[in-house]
């Protein structure tokens, strides 16, 4: 039975009968949640990233995603263990280890060499884009982006993926 309430002062509460709740005829599909790590040392960045990947509109299309959040390549290299991830997202230009070598590091890890990787960068030229393809990236997006490219990219790519890994994997 579905209910509302209305509280009317500090009198009492209405209440009123509706029968059968919509949600009672809604079917709803459980999906795992994804993990993903994103490595941006901006601050502003990050915060756009994790906005589109736990928007009801990315969830509702690929699944709902717990954004872990690295400052640097080595708060990333810090962060791994504590993985898997479903999918990295990481930028090149960070101060300490930048993107590229993270990348190269991941591809050469036993945990994490089939984790897909994207890397946005505000590199464009088509020779950084394919340097970053060569060292393992799956995908490079260059900035700024819309949140549909977004959207877009990380979705194929958990989409190429059928599960998402399992804890301590």
């Amino acid at each position: 039975m579905w209910r509302e309430v209305d509280v009317v002062g500090a009198g009492g509460a209405s209440v009123t009968d509706f029968g059968e709740s919509p949600l009672d005829r809604c079917t709803f599909v459980a999906r795992p949640m994804r993990r993903v790590l994103v490595v941006e040392d901006s601050v502003s960045a990050r915060a756009f990233v994790r906005a589109v990947l736990e928007s009801p509109e990315f969830a509702a299309e690929h699944g709902a995603c717990e954004v872990v959040e690295a400052h640097s390549g080595f708060d990333a290299m810090r962060l791994l263990p504590r993985g898997p991830y479903s999918l990295i997202v990481t930028d090149i230009n960070m101060a300490d280890i930048n993107g590229l070598e993270l990348v190269r590091f991941i591809r050469k890890s036993e945990h994490h060499r089939t984790t897909p990787l994207l890397i946005i960068s505000t590199l464009r030229a088509e020779l950084d884009v394919e340097r970053g393809l060569a060292l393992g990236a799956d995908s490079y997006l260059p900035k700024p982006f819309t949140p549909e490219q977004l959207r877009e990219t990380c979705g194929r790519l958990l989409a190429a993926t059928a599960e998402p890994p399992a804890s301590g994997a």
